[in-house]
Formats: C-alpha cells, structure tokens, sequence
C-alpha cells in the first residue's frame, strides 16, 4: 500500500503537460507498507540505492549516502539487540 501526503500542492494540467502552479512550498511524504522486496545497490560513484516495491507494483527508492548507510546499519544491529521486533 503506498500512501501519498501532498502539502501545498498545486500543479496545472494542460495539453497533456503538468505545471507547477504557486509557490515552491511544496511538500510531500512517501510511505509504503507490506513490502515484498527490498534490495540495495550501487547508484552512480557515491550513492547507494534502496529500492522497496509491494504486491501491487508500488516503488519507493531513497538515494543514499555510505555514512547514512552505516548509520543505518547501526540503527538495525541495535534493534536486533534490543527490539522484540527482531524475536
């Protein structure tokens, strides 16, 4: 399930085209729930890729940095640590 929150969003449909319409103080929030894969891979020189997809064919992809990967990767030992998630 991927859930979309749009925050002063505007934008104009015209001959097939979309514009942005106002200001630039848009902003939004991805989540998608019930994933069925999720891989990382190699995006670009610098950057890792974590792709997430559902059954219904839903993606979200986040660009990453290797430090915000490492920390990441910290946050989950700790869970696995500490979590009854991980039970």
């Amino acid at each position: 399930m991927l859930n979309l929150i749009l925050e002063d969003f505007m934008v104009e449909l015209k001959d097939g085209a979309i514009k942005n319409v106002g200001p630039s103080n848009k902003s939004g929030t991805a989540k998608l729930f019930d994933v069925e894969s999720a891989e990382a891979r190699e995006f670009g020189d610098k950057r890792v890729k974590i792709v997430c997809e559902d059954d219904e064919g839903n993606e979200v992809q986040i660009a990453l940095f290797p430090e915000q990967v490492r920390e990441i990767a910290n946050d989950i030992e700790a869970m696995e640590d500490d979590s009854p998630v991980f039970e």
